[in-house]
């Protein structure tokens, strides 16, 4: 028996669905769903009374939708994180989403074992986003800024021009072996080169590193 499971609760307005979902993530043996909710009313109130580990969220719900309930989680109950699962994969839907606090979103077609593997990773702080949507989420959820910024911060700054090459393909959405191709180095020496860029901007992942780096993207190669 595996102590200290991560706790899960599953939202989604059709019972269908919670139970396939419930079902499937009490079959992997680290993983307990202690609730279910129907909307994102609900949710808050089982957040408050369960204090789930991780929030398995949909997005189009009655009541309060999960863009609006994912808010209020991130808010008032830091110690919860909230992966969105849903159908839609509108640029809208996941820019708001990951602008109001939710640490991934993933599409209702993936894996049961990806997506044990995505509620791990998002329990540990790491950032989960399906295949094609990094960039859906990049670029609405920039910073807002009066103009073009003029110069790096820090943070940037300090990185070398080969470590702001790299991170220029990783904003872009390519592999590691894309970047590897693109620059005509090795596979390894781009793991190397991510490992100072995360450590250099302080972020857990490639995802939260393109995130940072957005905005400042067409500084990163003058």
């Amino acid at each position: 028996m595996i102590e200290n499971k991560i706790r899960v609760l599953v939202v989604d307005d059709r019972s269908i669905v919670r139970q396939g979902l419930t079902s499937l993530l009490d079959a992997k043996p680290d993983l307990e769903v202690v609730g279910e909710a129907e909307n994102g009313q609900q949710a808050i109130a089982l957040v408050e009374a369960l204090q789930p580990d991780v929030v398995l969220m949909d997005v189009r719900m009655p009541v309060m939708d999960g863009v609006a309930a994912t808010r209020q989680i991130s808010q008032q109950f830091s110690q919860t994180k909230v992966l969105v699962l849903s159908t839609f994969d509108d640029d809208e839907y996941v820019s708001q989403a990951m602008r109001v606090g939710a640490r991934g979103y993933l599409l209702k077609d993936i894996h049961s074992d990806d997506l044990a593997a995505a509620i791990r990773a998002v329990h540990k702080g790491y950032t989960q986003l399906g295949p094609g949507l990094l960039e859906k989420a990049i670029a609405p959820n920039s910073p807002p800024i009066p103009t073009e910024p003029t110069h790096l911060p820090p943070e940037l700054a300090g990185l070398t021009p080969r470590e702001r090459e790299v991170l220029s393909l990783i904003v872009a959405g390519e592999s590691n072996r894309e970047i590897a191709q693109s620059l005509y180095i090795s596979e390894r020496t781009v793991k190397n080169h991510i490992t100072h860029i995360l450590s250099q901007l302080n972020v857990r992942d490639r995802t939260q590193a393109a995130m940072f780096a957005s905005p400042f993207l067409s500084l990163l190669s003058d």
